[in-house]
């Protein structure tokens, strides 16, 4: 076998190398993260399900002052859509769209980032009752990476990237509703 013939198989074992483990690396995340907010169930709904008020709170509607917002439809209903664009790699360009409310319980969202890459992931918040004037708020983000994309997972903790991000959110949302 010729040197060259060895040097060709030995760099297209090295490039399928990357392609086989991805085949066994799991593509989907899952963050979610929790507060108790001192304000009754029903306050802490009508002001999460507005997606306006997410500048209020939300880490990354503060990550760049210059981001240009626009908006369609009534917000705190479905299908209204929040759309961001920022010259800032960290924030992008992308849009939210409330896609389903359970009243006084849950709303979903889809996020669609369209820069610097493209996905579409999930997210949703739910508020539950704990008592008269207490209400647990969750945060969730469901998302998912292609084959062979989702080998990236192995280099990148959602959990950490986004739970913090999340977390801060949520703490600044317990500022703003217990004033």
């Amino acid at each position: 076998m010729s040197v060259l013939k060895k040097v060709l198989i030995g760099l297209a074992i090295v490039i399928a190398i990357p392609f086989v483990i991805a085949a066994f690396v799991k593509g989907e995340y899952k963050v979610l993260r929790e507060i108790t907010i001192n304000r009754p169930k029903q306050d802490v709904f009508n002001y999460i399900k507005f997606m306006k008020n997410q500048e209020n709170y939300s880490k990354w509607d503060t990550m760049d002052p210059a981001m240009k917002k626009s908006y369609s439809g009534t917000d705190g209903t479905i299908g209204f859509v929040s759309a961001w664009e920022s010259k800032k790699d960290d924030v992008g360009v992308g849009e939210q769209e409330i896609k389903k409310i359970t009243e006084g319980e849950r709303v979903d969202f889809e996020i669609r980032f369209k820069e610097p890459f493209e996905a579409t992931d999930a997210a949703f918040m739910t508020t539950e009752t704990l008592s008269d004037s207490q209400t647990k708020v969750q945060w969730g983000f469901e998302g998912k990476m292609k084959y062979p994309m989702n080998l990236m997972m192995l280099f990148m903790d959602f959990e950490k990237i986004i739970g913090g991000d999340v977390e801060t959110g949520l703490s600044r949302l317990k500022v703003v509703l217990e004033k």
